[in-house]
């Protein structure tokens, strides 16, 4: 009887133990940990201090300026009894759900659409129009919107030259004109974004549905958009955000009025902490707003979890 005896096995050959749970783990979490000490210090640091200033009688001036003291829930008791408020709050909305979520949405969307079926030219002509307003300072293209729409301006030029009466469009409409230039100036980026996004719907899919008879409209509502909803929610959570906190355009437009007719919480706050001197205040004012944009956030990302189940 023959004893076959096995040659032991070289170490360089034997397979690697596998990883624990637990070095898997570290070896995630380990990458994130600087990315996470520097959102602190840089971003969560500065929320807690403002959160802090919010609960004090700072000013710009006086004793209080140097040395300020804790006044609790008084700031945000005084901030629900001011008139300014609840007007702060509706324009707020009305200027982020017209501006964003409406306006560069559906603007962005329709010209990536535009720009996938028109010719080079076209494309290249609107997509030159559209980014330029984008890639412009803020400051520059608040001051171009404010010389199109003011008393003499460009558009009262040109409707005088067709007979029509002139309008005091920033006195009479300035939310309105202020939510079409907010739109006018970000809708590049959700046109990009969206034109990415159309460029990986696989174009067998879109045949496929007008070999079944879908209309151009069936096609887009049925097949493209539910394709690109995840794009949809993720760029309506960014200009949603960035349209929070605009303040430079309305400013220069219209400085928040004609009284507070224009008056958005970014304005207000800096009303009353800078021009009024109430830094306290202003503060709070402004911890409102970090509370709007993290309801915001919220909502958009538990759309973005739902889309990922």
């Amino acid at each position: 009887m023959t004893v076959t005896t096995l040659a032991p096995t070289p170490e360089s050959t034997r397979p690697a133990p596998r990883a624990t749970a637990r070095g898997r783990s570290a070896r995630r979490t380990f990458p994130l940990l600087p990315a996470t000490i520097l959102l602190a210090v840089f971003l969560l640091g500065p929320i807690v201090v403002s959160l802090y200033g919010s609960f004090t009688d700072a000013t710009l001036s006086g004793t209080t300026a140097v040395s300020s003291s804790f006044v609790g829930l008084d700031n945000y008791v005084s901030l629900f009894k001011d008139a300014d408020f609840p007007v702060a709050i509706i324009n707020t909305v009305l200027f982020v759900l017209f501006s964003a979520v409406v306006g560069q949405n559906v603007i962005g969307l329709g010209l990536a659409l535009l720009m996938r079926s028109a010719n080079r030219v076209v494309a290249a002509v609107v997509g030159t129009v559209v980014v330029t307003a984008w890639v412009l300072p803020e400051i520059v293209a608040a001051f171009a919107a404010y010389a199109f729409f003011r008393d003499d301006g460009s558009l009262n030029t040109a409707l005088g030259a067709l007979g029509a009466s002139p309008i005091s469009w920033l006195y009479e409409h300035p939310m309105i004109i202020v939510i079409i230039a907010n739109a006018w100036r970000g809708t590049a980026f959700s046109m990009m974004v969206y034109s990415a996004a159309l460029s990986e719907v696989p174009p067998e899919v879109t045949e496929a549905a007008q070999m079944d008879g879908a209309s151009g409209a069936k096609q887009l509502f049925w097949v493209t958009l539910p394709m690109i909803r995840r794009t949809i929610a993720t760029n309506s959570m960014i200009v949603t955000l960035q349209t929070l906190s605009v303040f430079t355009l309305i400013f220069v437009m219209t400085g928040g009025g004609p009284g507070v007719a224009s008056t958005t919480l970014p304005i207000l706050a800096y009303q009353e902490a800078f021009k009024f001197g109430q830094l306290g205040f202003g503060t709070a004012i402004a911890t409102i707003m970090l509370i709007v944009g993290a309801i915001f956030s919220v909502f958009y990302i538990r759309a973005l979890r739902t889309e990922v189940k």
